[in-house]
């Protein structure tokens, strides 16, 4: 089985009451993306928005081919490894960790090894794999 393309992955932690601010202190490190409930988001297109949840998201860096290994080990060095802290955060709003993969050709498939499992279950994330081939 060929290794997928390419991959994209993101923490996200979402919920009406989050405050990005407070998340940033809770896990050391500034979040990629954020925004509060009710704040006014701006599209690419010029569009206008209203933010119907807080949310706190964290990009790691585009691999090509596929590295989920890499991305989560990226992501997860910049954020505390406190285990009360992500017990404290999974425990008022949704952690997740998004994954984006990416195919070019049919049968590509990834691996994930045991050690980034177990990094994302004691860090009490769930994670959302999405599929996309091109074409």
């Amino acid at each position: 089985m060929a290794t997928l393309a390419r991959s994209v992955a993101t923490l996200r932690i979402i919920g009406d009451s989050l405050v990005p601010d407070d998340v940033t202190r809770a896990l050391g490190a500034a979040p990629s993306a954020s925004q509060l409930k009710g704040q006014e988001l701006h599209g690419k297109e010029g569009r206008v928005r209203t933010s119907k949840f807080g949310a706190w998201r964290l990009h790691a860096s585009e691999t090509s081919p596929a590295n989920l290994d890499a991305q989560v080990a990226e992501i997860l060095s910049k954020l505390s490894s406190d285990l009360r802290v992500w017990a404290e955060l999974s425990a008022k709003f949704d952690v997740d960790l998004f994954c984006g993969w990416f195919m070019e050709e049919e049968n590509e498939g990834l691996g994930v090894s045991p050690q980034t499992l177990r990094s994302l279950g004691g860090a009490r994330n769930r994670a959302l794999f999405g599929y996309l081939r091109r074409g």
